[in-house]
């Protein structure tokens, strides 16, 4: 393991655990993660050992049978596993914001009953705001629950589900329009229960899985609502909780971009060491290319630049650990981290020639897997918003 990328002040768990993970992935992950890729293929086998290891519960307390370990820990291990294969984080991505949301804003009923089962990976979370129509505008959401006496009717149609299959519970973020004032606070997050799987249930359809460019073996889909019906007691936090869900999501986002700024960080991680690798192999004109400057000065950045994502998003993670507010700090990581990714990644191609264009080298998967980066969990756009929004705010000149 190199110097790139280290944290300072660990505690003695966190890296034994870390240690675990990134001895996981080199045996389990790297060796078999091209060929399932190529595949488009399930890594079930992978996931049931990240069930025996307990990462499916790795920030659920201890009191429903999970680890009990921060932000910080599973940021961390979410940038080992994606530097072994950036889908296999995404099977534990949408399920981890699914918990933190239960932690912050579930009720006692629903936490009780759902968080031991998803601290085993007994049940699967997913996360949808997205539809055809809307991404980070998320006030365009045109799905509606409708009120029915006790129950809730649910009519619309959601995009872009990770783990929309898998999943056995699915955060979902709607219009209920019951008087409220502000587009804001006439949003609703349910918690709809489904089995695992495609098909229809009760008015819930997981219509099939979406190709795409990369991201493969875990699943992205739709999901669409014909007059599913659901209790009130489904929405988040209870139905006291009504028009809260643009907040509580909002929040689940916050820890989602951290989410991302990690997995860019492993992506380019990877990346990096196959080209150094490769530089020292390879030889023109007598010489490793290493020794040549053009390239030397290549992996001087592409190692500058992955420590600086790795610091963001690390300053991120234990900024919301102790409880702060992060949105800036995590609109700046997963920012930073996710452009970074993409040119670290794109020199690693560059440097690997010819060969970097052949499926036979793993380069190949990680250029077509770091473009994702850039538009997951809102894009470079977006988090420029979301900045200069709050620098304007904090910077504000006096009247």
């Amino acid at each position: 393991m190199g110097r790139i990328a280290q944290t300072d002040g660990l505690t003695e768990i966190q890296a034994d655990i870390l240690a675990a993970v990134r001895t996981f992935v080199d045996k389990e992950i790297l060796p078999h993660a091209t060929e399932l890729e190529h595949k488009d293929e399930y890594p079930a086998e992978i996931v049931e050992q990240m069930k025996e290891m307990g990462l499916f519960g790795i920030t659920i307390p201890e009191e429903y049978g999970g680890l009990g370990e921060s932000l910080l820990t599973y940021a961390l291990v979410v940038e080992e596993i994606a530097r072994g294969w950036m889908s296999v984080s995404g099977v534990i991505n949408t399920h981890f914001i699914v918990a933190y949301l239960l932690l912050q804003h579930g009720s006692d009923e629903q936490k009780a009953r759902l968080l031991p089962k998803m601290a085993t990976g007994e049940v699967r979370g997913a996360f949808s705001m997205s539809e055809p129509g809307c991404g980070s505008d998320v006030s365009a959401i045109t799905t509606r629950a409708a009120r029915d006496g006790e129950d809730y009717v649910i009519n619309g149609q959601k995009m872009w589900l990770t783990n929309g299959a898998q999943s056995g519970v699915v955060a979902t973020l709607v219009k209920t329009d019951e008087g409220a004032d502000s587009v804001y606070r006439n949003m609703t997050t349910f918690l709809l229960e489904k089995e695992p799987g495609f098909g229809t249930t009760g008015g819930l359809t997981i219509p099939g899985k979406l190709e795409k460019m990369g991201y493969k073996g875990v699943e992205t889909t739709e999901m669409v609502l014909d007059n599913h019906r659901v209790p009130a007691s489904a929405i988040l936090g209870g139905p006291e909780k009504t028009g809260k869900g643009f907040y509580q999501m909002m929040d689940g986002v916050e820890v989602g971009r951290v989410n991302v700024a990690a997995r860019a960080c492993g992506i380019m991680i990877r990346a990096f060491e196959l080209a150094i690798a490769y530089a020292q192999q390879r030889k023109t004109f007598g010489h490793p290319i290493a020794d040549h400057q053009a390239i030397a000065f290549k992996l001087a950045e592409m190692a500058t630049k992955i420590e600086a994502g790795h610091l963001m998003m690390v300053n991120a993670a234990r900024k919301k650990d102790r409880g702060e507010r992060n949105d800036v700090e995590a609109g700046m990581a997963k920012f930073l981290a996710s452009e970074y990714c993409y040119e670290v990644t794109t020199e690693a191609f560059r440097i690997h020639g010819g060969y970097g264009y052949s499926k036979e080298y793993e380069i190949e998967r990680l250029f077509r897997e770091a473009p994702f980066m850039l538009i997951g969990e809102g894009t470079s756009e977006v988090q420029k918003r979301i900045i200069s929004r709050a620098l304007l705010r904090d910077y504000k000149l006096a009247q």
